[in-house]
């Protein structure tokens, strides 16, 4: 029996699942299993792993919940870790994820940090941020301080108490999971770089719209949890206004140039959820286009 998994997701990412099994397999931690999970690509991801001595496992298309879900559970380690195949871990993830795990056996999972890399694999910038170590749940709250679901190593049977991801989610269900289990549970952050977060162009944060509403939706169901708990509530408060001036600026964005492009049926669902989850902003710039049309039709008299 292994003592600890990595659980390798794909879809649609074949030209980059090489470097992330490379990845795994650099670990200095050798008592691992490593799993792939095709979640029904329709790229060349079946031809690269027939070609890599790796537990491989394709089923029908059925989004990042349902791949992760069927990955720890074919799996046999104690300790789990999902990378997308898009992504790396560093060569000591494993070992410093499981001696902080082992030095805290209270612990439903533990975190890292991680630097961001470019689509060739050249490193752009890290985030390394202070440990949160006390009222993680208010702090994940306020924010993601995790930010990358490759940095956490579950204890297995943290995944099985709380279920695993929530399929009905499209996105965010790493956050999701994160809110549930340190509602209830022991979480410990460490303060070691274990991953390597690949910006490409093609990454599902940069989606704003399924972004914005996912994240809004993860959280509020919270709400009933931190009602009558005035700590609580205000990283509640903070967190809802953190996420919807985040994604949705980058919503507005998308929105005004849908506008300019003249794609109105994009641009009007765009309006309809800009005014649904971030009206404020909505406003906002909606004034400031027009004090500059106003602007510019007097400079033009």
């Amino acid at each position: 029996m292994p003592l600890a998994t990595v659980v390798i997701t794909c879809r649609n990412h074949g030209h980059f699942l090489r470097d992330a099994i490379d990845s795994v397999q650099r670990q200095t931690f050798r008592d691992l299993e490593l799993i792939v999970v095709d979640d029904g690509s329709t790229d060349d991801t079946p031809a690269v792993a027939a070609t890599l001595p790796v537990p491989y496992i394709r089923q029908p298309h059925a989004g990042l919940s349902a791949a992760r879900n069927t990955g720890w559970r074919a799996s046999r380690g104690q300790y789990i870790t999902f990378l997308d195949a898009d992504d790396r871990l560093l060569a000591r993830a494993i070992q410093a994820g499981v001696a902080c795990a082992e030095s805290h056996p209270e612990a439903a999972f533990v975190s890292g940090h991680y630097v961001v890399i470019d689509g060739a694999g050249a490193r752009v910038s890290s985030r390394f941020r202070p440990c949160v170590t006390s009222d993680h749940y208010r702090a994940l709250l306020a924010r993601n301080y995790i930010g990358m679901h490759a940095t956490v190593l579950y204890r297995r049977a943290a995944l099985e108490r709380h279920g695993g991801f929530d399929c009905a989610l499209p996105a965010s269900e790493d956050y999701d999971l994160y809110l549930r289990v340190a509602r209830t549970d022991t979480v410990v952050c460490h303060p070691e770089v274990v991953a390597e977060y690949r910006w490409h162009g093609g990454n599902m944060s940069l989606n704003a719209d399924l972004m914005l509403s996912a994240t809004l939706q993860v959280l509020g169901r919270q709400r009933e949890h931190v009602r009558g708990n005035p700590l609580l509530a205000r990283a509640y408060r903070e967190g809802t206004t953190f996420w919807r001036r985040l994604f949705g600026e980058s919503l507005l964005d998308d929105m005004a140039a849908s506008a300019r492009a003249g794609q109105w049926t994009r641009a009007a669902r765009l309006v309809a959820l800009s005014l649904r989850y971030y009206p404020l902003g909505f406003a906002l710039r909606t004034a400031r286009f027009g004090r500059r049309v106003l602007g510019h039709r007097v400079a033009l008299r």
